[in-house]
């Protein structure tokens, strides 16, 4: 007997098993508001060179910033230099404080701004980057914050996943809920740059029990029909977050609050676990029957399946487990010790490395696209519906595989095409941009269900783990390729582009799982439908039976 069989008598898709998803609804709405929370924490408004004796009420046309601050080449006033003399405006007789005509023939000596900044307080009250001045010459610390925080969710997505694999999902979830809210709250109190990156970095960690836990949960309870409506249903949770933080960051333009504005929906969160179910997969794995029994009475009863005490006879339980029990802990190195586990795990990470790195790429970096940072917030969350309506259509009839090579396909396509437009084209470039955000959005979706369907039960959270670090690693590494603008404007798109168009093609490589059960042993693993490398290596009369 298999757990496809428990789960047919007890229903595998009713009352139960939106309740739960309901009730795992709250990581997946605070996960896209902590992860995309630098573009406004971070926020960097306009700003110039602090000067001794300005008038108040400047503006940027204003005469004496003409003869105080240089200009870039783009016309616009700097805002990291200004004149160590200032400088004879245009038509007048006045020369600037100990600067004689002689030295106005030579070009004028800038030099950095040495008494801070004055910002432009109209959008944002408060950001990192006014707060610590993370500007000019210090904006690399300022990008670095996110990929602290990214490496943090890297760690954090390698210790949860083999954690939870030992000693279960519901209890690491509540590990995950109230260390999320402890350092939220150090963060919002930090009293400098570096208390703010070890704080941020470490909520990151935490915040990886939600990425790695919350779908296979999930899943886990759900049969084989209704596995992809649930998984894009909870993608759809992702998408309100998104959207949420656009509104959140509106009303709320001090980064303290909005910090704590975001953190503290973990207190209702930790309460909520109370109803949440232990996956009676892993139980049964574990050879805990006694509460596999308990948790399957209760879905039956929710579902309202005629399942009395002695349905789910002891016997039956037992069979199942003695079946499905893990003889040793489970390993990171389980999964590549079996050829098709193997060829998984290597797709997988380069798959997930891909999604990552495009996707925090383009939801980072909204600038240059003609809306406010609000506007831009809410329509890249917006456009991740359609995705998520694509991505159910598409994993039910084209399959897992091509949905996940297409949509990753469509991401680079429309990052190839934006490095053809000119600046003047600003029409098209915010169309491509959202374009690019849908289907990057697509991918990431796809990658939750087709991963989660991959790997056993006895790895399935190491395996989430263990790609979720390296797409986490991709996530981590996006905010610093935007850099890379410095040295061409097009390099951090053809970056972008050039990874996810390799994860395009690597995808093709993995199995498909559409309408397969969810094998629950790496036996199940490599017994199903062999690769190609392992049908080199069966003795020829095995390959022809």
């Amino acid at each position: 007997m298999r757990f496809e069989e428990l789960l047919d008598q007890v229903g595998g898709f009713g009352p139960f098993q939106l309740w739960n998803v309901a009730l795992l609804a709250l990581p997946r709405v605070l996960l896209p508001m902590h992860f995309l929370l630098p573009i406004f924490l971070a926020a960097v408004p306009a700003h110039r060179c602090a000067l001794p004796g300005a008038p108040a009420n400047l503006s940027p046309q204003d005469a004496w910033l003409e003869a105080h601050l240089p200009r870039e080449p783009d016309g616009t006033l700097s805002s990291c230099l200004y004149f160590t003399h200032s400088q004879a405006l245009p038509n007048t007789t006045f020369w600037g404080a100990g600067q004689s005509p002689e030295q106005m023939e030579g070009e004028p000596s800038t030099a950095p701004c040495p008494q801070g900044w004055d910002y432009d307080r109209s959008e944002f009250s408060s950001t990192i980057a006014t707060e610590w001045d993370l500007v000019c010459e210090q904006k690399g610390l300022n990008k670095a914050t996110s990929t602290f925080f990214f490496a943090g969710v890297l760690v954090g997505a390698v210790a949860f996943g083999y954690l939870s694999d030992r000693f279960g999902r519901r209890r690491l979830l509540l590990v995950a809920y109230v260390s999320s809210l402890g350092l939220g709250l150090a963060s919002a109190a930090s009293v400098s740059y570096i208390m703010f990156v070890i704080t941020r970095t470490l909520t990151g960690a935490a915040l990886a029990g939600f990425t790695i836990i919350v779908m296979p949960l999930e899943m886990e309870w759900l049969d084989v029909g209704h596995r992809t409506v649930a998984g894009v249903l909870s993608g759809t949770f992702w998408t309100v977050g998104v959207m949420l933080l656009a509104l959140v960051g509106y009303l709320i333009r001090d980064w303290r609050w909005l910090l704590l504005a975001v953190t503290l929906p973990c207190a209702p969160g930790i309460l909520s676990l109370w109803w949440v179910p232990e996956s009676a997969r892993w139980l049964l794995t574990q050879g805990r029957v006694e509460e596999a029994h308990r948790y399957l009475l209760r879905c039956a009863r929710l579902n309202g399946r005629p399942v009395g005490e002695d349905g789910l006879s002891q016997e039956a339980l037992n069979k199942v487990a003695a079946q499905e029990r893990v003889v040793q802990r489970p390993s990171y190195l389980d999964l590549f010790r079996t050829p098709r586990l193997r060829h998984i795990s290597l797709c997988c990470m380069v798959v997930w490395f891909g999604v990552n790195f495009s996707y925090y790429g383009l939801s980072l970096d909204i600038s240059g696209l003609g809306l406010n940072v609000y506007q831009t917030q809410l329509l890249f969350g917006a456009v991740e519906l359609p995705s998520k309506l694509l991505v159910y259509l598409l994993v039910r009839h084209a399959g897992r595989r091509l949905t996940q090579a297409g949509t990753l396909l469509g991401t680079a396509l429309a990052l190839g095409i934006s490095l053809l437009v000119t600046s003047e084209m600003g029409a098209w470039s915010t169309a491509l941009a959202v374009i690019g955000k849908g289907f990057s959005e697509a991918a990431f979706t796809t990658a939750y269900l087709f991963t989660s369907e991959l790997y056993p039960t006895v790895l399935r959270q190491t395996g989430m783990g263990l790609t979720s670090l390296v797409g986490r690693l991709g996530g981590s590494l996006a905010p610093l390729a935007a850099l890379l603008d410095g040295i061409w404007l097009s390099l951090p798109k053809l970056a972008y582009g050039g990874i996810v168009l390799l994860a395009a093609c690597t995808a093709l490589l993995l199995p498909e799982t559409r309408q397969a059960q969810l094998p629950e042993t790496i036996q199940d693993v490599e017994r199903s439908a062999p690769s190609r490398l392992q049908e080199e290596e069966m003795p020829m009369k095995q390959v022809q039976d």
